[in-house]
Parts: structure tokens; C-alpha cells; sequence
């Protein structure tokens, strides 16, 4: 038996075996890495500099796009280059620093995702006393207070992983440092207390998902009711995309860390995992931007503004 520290690194999965699709990944991966920056880079730029965006909503869709550039960060980039360079590998420290980021970018995300849910349902039921409720000291605290719990629950994971005795190899059956594939590394017991975290994460993760689903199911049945068909649709799209990009992540990510362990299928871990760390940072920009005009006329602004300093 030996300790997990006692490894000198990891060898990741690699997506193909020979150097031609491994090149093929190499350039998908770019594409969908090179959008995702690209495409929240505008979101923060767009909401930083059009004071019409300096709303609670756009505040809390800003720091969502600076974590899906963290997130997306973490992990594609090392994969990429292993697949350019042809190898596998990834350093012990690498493998602890990689975890331990994207755990805590994606638990910051799911907390703004549940208080971005808070900000829809209040706006919805209280408009005449949204800004009251939810002023600029309130939405700071609610920002610092995600922030705070996704470093937490990234210390607690990262620090009972690794502290885990390893002794099946080193080999980690997926393309980043993901817990339940290190998990299948241990060699005794004690990797139960780590089973354990993630059942009490899931089940505040669960909690979190039933407060947004009942608050956009009366959210819905509200709108339902406005006459206004302009109405109904303002307030559609700014609720729809918010439930889809949450569904995304409970979904694939509920699969990824609580599936029975008779369902193995590396192939299907691989694109499991894909759709949760690679899928939502590419396409979060889209989904909030095609669906709000008020931040496709901002973006339209900006590209109008660089295009004429341009000229």
C-alpha cells in the first residue's frame, strides 16, 4: 500500500490512439476552447463597459462568465497538449492543482446559478421592491458568499482525495484529474470518506435544484398570466436559458459522480464528461446572448465601437 503523495504524477486518458485523431482532438478541443473564451470574454466586456447592464442579473451572468473561462482553463488546455506532444502524463502537483480548480469554479457556478434563480423569482413577484432587496451590498455578499462556499467544498474534496492510499496504478481512465476515476485507484476503504463528501455535496446540490425548479415553475405560471405577449417573451427569454444551461450541469454531472459502478463504459465517461466541463462554457454565451436582445445590443455596440476605432 502506499500513499497517493508517493506518486510522481498520473497518466490521463488519451481520446485516440493514433497521432492523426490525436491531432483532430487537438484542433476540436482549440475551436471549442478558442469560442469559449472568445465568446465570454465578450460577455464581461459588454456588461463591464454598457452602464444599461450594471443590473443585478448581468452582474451575477458576469461572474458566471469569468468561472466558465476558469473552468474550461483547467482542463482543456493540458489536454490539448498532450494529445499535440502525444503523451499522457500530468504531475501529482498538476493533478492536485487541476481538481482542486475545477471543482471550485464549478461550485461557484452552481451557487450563482441558484442565486441568479433567486434574482429571476424576486424580480418576477417583487418588482417594486427588487431593487430594495436586491441592491448592490446585497448582491456583492450573495457573489462573495458563492465564491466562499465553492473554495470550501474544492479544500474539502481536494484534501480527502488525495489523501486517499492509492495502489492501482496511476493510470486515471479519463482526460482530466476527476474524483471518481482517482477514486477507482484506491486500494482500501477510506476512499468511502470520500464517497461520502460527494453524497452530502449531491444532496445540497439537490436542494439547490428543487429551490430553482419550484421557483421557475411559479416563475412560469406567472408569466403565463401577463398579457402582454412583449412581456411574456422579455421574461421567457431571460428565464429559459438560465434552465437549460442548469439542467445541462445537473444532469451530466449527477451521472458522472453517482452512476452505479456496474455501469462501466469508458467511452461513455468520456463523452459524459465532455458534455460537463467542455459543452457549457462553449455554448453559456450563446445560450444568454441569443435569447437577450439587451446583451446582443450591447455586444452589437462594442463590435460597432472596435470595428470604427478600428477604421
Amino acid at each position: 500500500m502506499s500513499n497517493s503523495s508517493s506518486l510522481n504524477g498520473f497518466l490521463l486518458l488519451a481520446f485516440a490512439a493514433t497521432q492523426d485523431l490525436q491531432l483532430l482532438h487537438f484542433s476540436l478541443f482549440l475551436g471549442i476552447y478558442m469560442a469559449a473564451l472568445v465568446g465570454n470574454g465578450l460577455v464581461i466586456t459588454a456588461v463591464a463597459c454598457d452602464h444599461h447592464l450594471h443590473t443585478p442579473m448581468y452582474f451575477f451572468l458576469l461572474n458566471l462568465s469569468v468561472l466558465d473561462i476558469s473552468s474550461i482553463s483547467t482542463t482543456v488546455p493540458k489536454s490539448m497538449a498532450n494529445s499535440l506532444w502525444n503523451t499522457r502524463a500530468i504531475s501529482y502537483s498538476g493533478c492536485t492543482a487541476q481538481l482542486f480548480l475545477f471543482f471550485f469554479s464549478v461550485g461557484v457556478e452552481y451557487s450563482l446559478l441558484t442565486v441568479m434563480a433567486y434574482d429571476r423569482y424576486v424580480s418576477i413577484f417583487r418588482p417594486l421592491h427588487y431593487w430594495t432587496i436586491m441592491d448592490s451590498r446585497a448582491c456583492v455578499k450573495m457573489a462573495a458568499a458563492a465564491w466562499a462556499s465553492g473554495f470550501l467544498n474544492a479544500v474539502m474534496h481536494t484534501a480527502n482525495t488525495f489523501s486517499i492510499s492509492l495502489c492501482q496504478g496511476n493510470a486515471v481512465d479519463q482526460f482530466f484529474c476527476e474524483i471518481p476515476q482517482i477514486l477507482k485507484l484506491s486500494c482500501s476503504e477510506s476512499y468511502l470518506r470520500e464517497v461520502g463528501l460527494i453524497v452530502v455535496t449531491a444532496c445540497l446540490i439537490f436542494g439547490c435544484f428543487v429551490f430553482i425548479v419550484l421557483s421557475y415553475v411559479q416563475i412560469f405560471t406567472a408569466v403565463l398570466r401577463i398579457p402582454s405577449e412583449q412581456g411574456r417573451h422579455k421574461a421567457f427569454s431571460m428565464c429559459l436559458p438560465h434552465l437549460v444551461v442548469v439542467s445541462l450541469y445537473i444532469s451530466t454531472g449527477t451521472f458522472a459522480y453517482l452512476k452505479p459502478s456496474s455501469v462501466f463504459s469508458p467511452s461513455l465517461d468520456l463523452v459524459v464528461a465532455v458534455l460537463y466541463t467542455v459543452v457549457p462554457p462553449g455554448v453559456n454565451p450563446l445560450i444568454y446572448s441569443m435569447r437577450n436582445k439587451e446583451l446582443r445590443d450591447a455586444l452589437n455596440k462594442l463590435i460597432q465601437l472596435v470595428l470604427v476605432q478600428k477604421k
